[in-house]
């Protein structure tokens, strides 16, 4: 079989068209490849600093939460010594009163008369 010049260099033409095609788009494929790659790059590191700020942030809400539930445990505490105080001083004006009206009632004298005219004790 006899091949001419002229064939030969029509199939090496279209042989270099060929692969110069296919040479465009591995290299198209390769630079999109590329780019994807380093965009993934880029998004990991920005996602790490994103969770490290989030770290930072959850600790020092945690550390605020744990001040604020210190504080409300001391508020209650307090709240209850002072409904304590409150009870006690109740108490001790019952006994005033009630040591007030035994001594009134040992020294024989009447009843005090109250804002509305009625004796402060019934007997």
């Amino acid at each position: 079989m006899s091949t001419d010049p002229e064939s030969e260099r029509r199939t090496a033409e279209a042989r270099a068209a060929v692969t110069a095609s296919l040479a465009s788009i591995g290299g198209s494929v390769d630079n999109e490849m590329r780019t994807r790659a380093a965009d993934l790059h880029s998004n990991a590191e920005a996602i790490a600093k994103q969770e490290k700020e989030l770290a930072k942030q959850t600790a020092a809400l945690a550390k605020q939460s744990a001040q604020w539930q210190k504080l409300a445990g001391t508020s209650t505490k307090k709240l209850n010594e002072i409904g304590d105080i409150q009870n006690w001083a109740e108490m001790i004006e019952r006994d005033l009163l009630v040591l007030e009206e035994t001594l009134r009632l040992v020294e024989g004298k009447a009843p005090p008369e109250t804002a509305s005219g009625t004796s402060g004790w019934e007997m």
